[in-house]
């Protein structure tokens, strides 16, 4: 079976149909403009739609790649699209996981797990092909754009240029009934870690590249392995330096092997001797090869994430090793931080409010590429003393506890949190540091669902066993307020000692500001500041 026959929805999501844009004698200019419909470019535009911004997706094939691509999708990211409409679709085709198992060749140094306390609607973990991931947003633009939301995705239209100037970008495309043109007031380049966009304006992209190589293996099989996330160092199989297990939907498994870097990539992709390897680690060939690829790690990013009307959000803003699920996950949430903004300063706010979307999401690039750092370094080490620590770890860690923290197999994907954004207010409640101002609200019970469904997409006055107005407008926006009970859950995701709070709740369901009870010119400032002023 092809991977078109596994992915048959999604390799047409979005087929050429001629715009009444190619027929203009002069370019009809759109608010805003995405280059690329990956996940990051599809979920932006999902989000400027609903809010009702008008939004114009350019990509230059008419559906997702090859290959399962991104796969694990984190809690926070579910909850992102729930918001947006397809969380639910996601979760239910996807493979629910949280727990591991780290060995070291067949012996188990020990096992975690992601998510220990109830009272979450999400997941910490789902494995979920890009194609699925994809497919699943395309349609709810789909219902979004049946419900009036203004939101159009244009496959097969190429961008071979772009004119920048200190009002929006003019956009030269190529499609298959040839070129023509269109304007932006703003240009979101969602396109891809060698983005077209990036290289068409001379914008830098530093970091590092990882001296080694893994290899990717997705294999179609029928096998008993819980649904868990297997790694090993120096395994007993003998088919890579590590190596990493885990499931996806329709019985296809994710194995990945580290290669080291000097390497014959060519002779490495030949079908057999990815079996030799895969046959070594299962112990028998009773499988099919669904796709493979060798990838390099790189950890690295753009100086700046907005320069003037152009903003790059995902992997043409930064890049990290797979490891640890940062890639898509990181992306994602740029689309959560940048959506609500660009679509109030459309609406009149302060342009400096996109300058929060660089400070916030820099901040966040620069967390994800230490973390992924620290785990590339663990797996790959290039000195010997590296090896001799990493070694060391890993006999400790057998029979001491203190040891495992430790060990790096991947720091797995966890939301950012804003300290020293310019958007917070200063904490003047003694609360739980987990739901801090710039810290994305921890989900709980709430009535017959769950708080975050509650939030919704707006400003928010959540409040906690204190008296707050229905609404309170300040600055362009609108804060609607959410009474809720301190049970047992909320008690300790949002207030610790205190006996009552009142949170300012951004769009993106950051926390922007708490007090231990409604202060209305404190509010009135915190939402000012929120909202760039």
């Amino acid at each position: 079976m092809t991977l078109q026959d596994r992915y048959p929805l999604a390799f047409r999501l979005y087929p050429y149909a001629r715009s009444p844009d190619q027929d203009a004698e002069a370019p009809i200019r759109h608010p805003a403009v995405i280059v690329g419909a990956g996940p990051v470019g599809l979920s932006l535009a999902l989000d400027l739609g609903l809010r009702g911004t008008p939004v114009v997706v350019l990509d230059d094939h008419e559906g997702v790649g090859l290959g399962s691509r991104a796969l694990c999708f984190a809690k926070r990211t579910l909850e992102i699209m729930d918001r947006l409409g397809a969380g639910r679709d996601m979760v239910g085709k996807g493979i629910v996981w949280q727990k591991g198992r780290v060995f070291r060749d067949r012996d188990e140094i020990f096992d975690f797990d992601l998510l220990p306390e109830a009272g979450h609607e999400y997941p910490a973990f789902i494995n979920l092909q890009q194609p699925h991931f994809e497919r699943f947003t395309m349609e709810a633009i789909a219902r979004a754009q049946a419900g009036g939301a203004p939101i159009e995705v244009r496959g097969k239209n190429r961008v071979d240029a772009a004119t920048v100037t200190e009002d929006g970008a003019t956009l030269d495309l190529m499609t298959p009934d040839g070129p023509y043109r269109i304007a932006a007031d703003y240009l979101i380049a969602c396109d891809g870690a060698r983005s077209p966009v990036r290289s068409m304006l001379g914008l830098g992209f530093e970091g590092r590249v990882f001296e080694d190589n893994f290899l990717i293996a997705d294999v179609k099989m029928t096998a008993d392995f819980p649904t868990e996330r297997w790694f090993w160092f120096e395994p007993w199989f003998k088919s890579g330096d590590s190596a990493l297990l885990h499931k996806q939907p329709d019985d296809i498994w994710r194995i990945d092997f580290q290669l080291g870097w000097d390497i014959d990539r060519e002779k490495e992709l030949k079908p057999e001797n990815i079996r030799a390897r895969v046959d070594k680690m299962l112990g028998h060939s009773d499988y099919e090869l669904d796709w493979c690829s060798i990838y390099t790690f790189q950890c690295r990013r753009m100086e700046r994430f907005r320069h003037g009307r152009v903003v790059f959000a995902g992997d043409s803003a930064h890049q990290v090793s797979p490891f640890g699920a940062r890639g898509a996950n990181s992306g994602v949430q740029d689309a959560d931080n940048l959506g609500w903004k660009l679509a109030a300063v459309l609406a009149g706010a302060p342009d400096a409010l996109l300058d929060s979307y660089d400070a916030e999401r820099v901040m966040a690039a620069d967390e994800n590429i230490l973390n992924s750092s620290r785990s590339t370094d663990f797996l790959t080490p290039k000195t010997e003393v590296s090896r001799l620590f990493r070694n060391a770890v890993l006999d400790l860690a057998r029979q001491h506890a203190f040891a495992r923290p430790l060990i790096n197999s991947g720091r797995l994907s966890l939301p950012c949190i804003y300290d020293g954004s310019p958007l917070n207010t200063a904490d003047a409640l003694d609360g739980p540091a987990r739901s801090r101002p710039g810290a994305p609200c921890p989900d709980a019970p709430f009535g017959d669902g769950f708080l975050l469904q509650s939030l919704g997409g707006g400003f928010t006055l959540l409040a906690i066993g204190c008296d707050a107005p229905d609404s309170l407008e300040e600055a362009g926006a609108k804060a609607t307020r959410l009474s809720v009970e301190p049970t047992p859950e909320i008690r300790d995701r949002y207030l610790a000692s205190a006996s009552a709070a009142l949170y300012l709740i951004r769009p993106d369901q950051h926390v922007a500001g708490r007090w231990p009870e409604f202060d209305e010119t404190a509010l009135r400032a915190a939402m000012r500041r929120a909202m760039g002023y």
